[in-house]
């Protein structure tokens, strides 16, 4: 991959969660060790094999958007447009007519509108074309993530949604910084977003074995790399960040988290659910993202995994991590915020970039809760249960797909240098 020409840093947070609607709450929640896992109340769940989910309890739309606009977005599109807001009004960042057309947003979504989908499906098959809202289209398309949150602040560049089922807000995140760091956009807002905890969209996964059945013990539930670990918890709601050149950052004068220093992007074109045995792709995405920002493997301090919860995701990405680091592997922090927030999906990379910028803004690793018993296959340091005070240089975020598309994000503490 080719070097960056300008450095990239982020300036502004938003993030709506399981844990928490803003990056205040879900920040003491994370250094809490705060599970924001319980029994599903979008729908009554009574005879599915799963019944838990990480669903965002305290976000009223009404604070976001006026009572008229609110039914045409889909739950997806309100949480990426408050997060956006969120972010915005934390960088002071201002889209003016002047630097619009330098202004652009990619925000990763992996299911879309599935809830608008299951309900028009039934009205329509009790009255037709009758009960079908013009706002339908509007409503479940991916890429209204983005375009509303475009229209809301007159952004004028770049805008598209990347679909790549678990590594879309990666992949938002990581393309965000591409097209700044070539001088293309001044700043962009990225990250993902996704809303899909509804009777469809569980009982997917739920049909694939893929999620967990501890239904009587929510919050214990979500148990990355742990022995007793037998599925992933979804969960939903969205992170977004304001990506923007350095140089823009420093003639307003703006707070800088960090820098995002490298991005890494591959597959393991090997099969369309499973990762490939060997841990092949994570690791050489993960090669990527240090090459392209070159940064030597010992000065990662930090990995906010992928950490499904799952059995073969847990252990594929340790041997990942071990293939990459070496002897440094034993040396590194390495946690799943999953554990607390469930598996958002396609929002997953986005609110997993806040949570490791905020690790190396803070100096606080968050923990990866729930770790009773070790697993002989996952023998990391995965910061088990309690948060940690330990600054780091660098910090990776991994996102994994279905069809086997991988991201890695690479962060670096902010340093004002020529």
């Amino acid at each position: 991959m080719m070097s960056p020409q300008r450095r990239v840093v982020i300036t502004g947070l938003g993030v709506v969660s399981p844990i928490g609607v803003g990056t205040a709450a879900n920040w003491d929640a994370l250094v809490a060790g705060r599970s924001g896992v319980g029994t599903i109340t979008a729908f009554d769940p009574q005879g599915d094999p799963c019944r838990i989910a990480g669903e965002v309890l305290d976000f009223d739309p009404a604070d976001f958007f006026a009572k008229k606009e609110i039914k045409k977005v889909d739950r997806f599109i309100q949480f990426a447009v408050a997060a956006a807001q969120m972010a915005i009004d934390d960088s002071g960042f201002e889209v003016t007519d002047t630097n619009a057309d330098d202004v652009g947003v990619v925000v990763g979504v992996g299911m879309g509108g599935i809830t608008t989908i299951e309900a028009v499906t039934a009205a329509y098959h009790k009255t037709g074309l009758k009960r079908v809202s013009p706002f339908f289209v509007p409503r479940l398309i991916g890429n209204m993530a983005p375009g509303q949150i475009a229209i809301r602040f007159g952004c004028r560049g770049v805008n598209y949604a990347p679909t790549s089922a678990c590594a879309s807000g990666g992949h938002g995140v990581g393309e965000a910084f591409r097209v700044v760091a070539s001088g293309r956009q001044q700043a962009v807002l990225a990250g993902g977003a996704e809303a899909a905890i509804s009777p469809l969209g569980v009982g997917g996964f739920a049909a694939m074995r893929a999620l967990s059945t501890r239904n009587d013990e929510p919050e214990r539930a979500s148990r990355p790399f742990d022995r007793l670990r037998d599925g992933f918890v979804m969960g939903e709601g969205a992170g977004i960040l304001v990506v923007e050149s350095l140089d823009s950052a420093r003639a307003r004068g703006a707070k800088i988290y960090a820098e995002i220093a490298g991005y890494g992007a591959n597959a393991d074109a090997y099969h369309m659910t499973s990762p490939s045995p060997d841990g092949r792709g994570a690791a050489d995405c993960i090669r990527l993202a240090l090459r392209d920002g070159g940064i030597n493997p010992t000065e990662v301090g930090y990995i906010n995994a992928h950490g499904t919860s799952t059995p073969h995701n847990d252990s594929n990405e340790t041997m990942a991590i071990k293939a990459v680091f070496g002897d440094h592997a034993s040396a590194l922090a390495v946690s799943s915020t999953k554990s607390m927030t469930g598996h958002l999906l396609g929002g997953a990379g986005g609110i997993e970039a806040v949570y490791s910028v905020l690790a190396l803004a803070n100096g606080v690793l968050p923990p990866t809760i729930n770790q009773e018993e070790s697993d002989p296959e996952c023998d990391l340091d995965y910061v088990p249960n309690v948060a940690r005070e330990v600054p780091v240089k660098v910090a990776l975020s991994n996102s994994f797909g279905f069809g086997g598309t991988n991201v890695c994000l690479a962060f670096r503490a902010f340093e004002d240098g020529a």
